[in-house]
Order: structure tokens, then sequence, then C-alpha cells
């Protein structure tokens, strides 16, 4: 099975490890079909929970991967990449939210954000994607052990896909969408994972060399949305609860994180 699989094409590789996170993100996103069980103070945790996945993946997922990837360009250039990519991403998604405001279709606050949540999560998974192509497109000789590297890495973007769905759908659920939309957007956010992967592996030279740069704007989207959005929401509703969801969130992403290296 393994030697059938290793001897694809390495787009269609990066395509069937794309759709398995794909689908442990769409997994997450239906937990939201028995969010209305739980009362408001449940999903206020969950909203919390949510903010705290998107801080620890801001840092473990994507900032830490940005920093490996640069550690041979040189201190400055690192740094200015990291820098700038970070609030390049920050500022878009503060401009996302001023554009937003200013629509008709956005004009309530919790339709606002549920929409830049759902924007960031979909933003952090397309450089995801990329790292997964990435990984199977510069394959070469037939090196087991670096198709298992790359099978590996797509194995640990997946599981934490799984809480990162919930980060979309929950939330969603809770400023107003129906369960089917709540579910179709959290589902979706991973989906971009799919086409980024079949990208990463075609244009491997061009995307190594990008991925820092979209590691560390995307990071800075999800680091605004978690405090501009989720976490003032959260608070409002009640601190206590809000602080064990944020706390434990960030535990969660960052004990699978380290856990799958």
């Amino acid at each position: 099975m393994l030697e059938w699989l290793m001897a694809l094409p390495v787009w269609i590789q990066a395509l069937f490890a794309t759709l398995f996170t794909w689908c442990m993100t769409a997994l997450g996103a239906a937990f939201v079909f028995i969010s209305d069980k739980f009362n408001a103070r449940a999903l206020n945790l969950m909203q919390g929970t949510s903010a705290g996945i998107m801080v620890a993946a801001s840092f473990f997922s994507l900032l830490l991967p940005a920093k490996e990837r640069l550690e041979q360009s040189g201190a400055l250039y690192m740094a200015a990449v990291l820098s700038i990519g970070f609030l390049a991403g920050c500022a878009f998604i503060l401009l996302s939210d001023i554009a937003m405001s200013r629509m008709k279709l956005f004009a309530q606050d919790n339709m606002r954000s549920g929409a830049l949540a759902c924007f960031a999560i979909t933003l952090h998974n397309i450089p995801e994607g990329f790292a997964v192509g990435v990984a199977f497109g510069s394959l070469t000789g037939g090196s087991f052990s670096a198709w298992i590297a790359a099978a590996m890495l797509a194995v640990g973007i997946g599981i934490q896909n799984f809480p990162e769905g919930l980060c979309v759908s929950v939330p969603l659920r809770k400023q107003g969408f129906s369960i089917g939309k709540a579910f179709f957007f959290g589902q979706f956010s991973g989906f971009v994972e799919v086409i980024a992967g079949v990208i990463g592996a075609v244009a491997v030279g061009l995307i190594s060399t990008l991925l820092p740069w979209a590691l560390a704007f995307s990071a800075g989207a999800m680091i605004a949305v978690s405090c501009a959005e989720l976490i003032p929401t959260s608070v409002r509703d009640g601190k206590y609860v809000a602080v064990a969801g944020v706390s434990f969130g960030f535990a969660l992403m960052m004990f699978l994180d380290v856990l799958l290296g």
C-alpha cells in the first residue's frame, strides 16, 4: 500500500494528504450539530476556547515554523519577514473589519465578528496547506523517511484542524447562524488546504520562498481576530468562564503541536 502511494505523482499525494486534513476540520465543525444542547455559559466557554486555540496556533503552528524556515537567512531578514508579515496580517483584518462595517450584509456586530473569525481561520489554513504540499513536492529519490515525515506533517495538521473546525462553527452558531450554515463555513475553512496543498506540490520552489511570509501574515490575522472579537465577546459574557476557555484552548493546541512536532 505504501509503495503504491509513494509511486503516485507528488501532487496526488498532496491531494490525498490535504483531503485528510479537510475531513478533520469537518469533523470538528460537525460539533455544532449538538451545540443547541449546551446553555449560553457552555457556548461562551467554547468561544473562549476558540480564542485560545487561535492564539496558540498563531505561535506554534505559524510563527515558529516560519522562523525555522528563515534560520539560514540571517537574523535581520528573519526579523523583518516575521514582523512585516505579522503586522500586515493584523492590518488586513482591521481594514477588513472597517470595510465590512460599512456593508449592509455585515452591519450587525455579531455577523461581522463571525465573518472575521471564519476569515482568519481560512487564511491560517492556506499556508498550512502550502506546507503539506511543499513537503510532498520536495520528495526526491523515493526516500521512505522523507515520505513518512511529510505524511506525519499532514497527520499533525489534521489533528490540529479538529478543534479549529469547532473554532469556526460554534462561534458562528452562537452569533445567530443556522446550524447548517455554521457547519458549512466551519468545514469550508479547511477545504482551502486542499487547493493550497496541490498548488504547493506543483510550485514547490516558489511556495517555499513565500511560505514564511504567508505564515507570519496568517498569524497576525488570527491574533487580531482573537484580540478584537473573540476574547472581548467571551469576557463580556463572563470573565471567569472566558479565561478558563482561553487557557484550555491555548494549552490544548500547545500540547498537540509539541506532541506532534
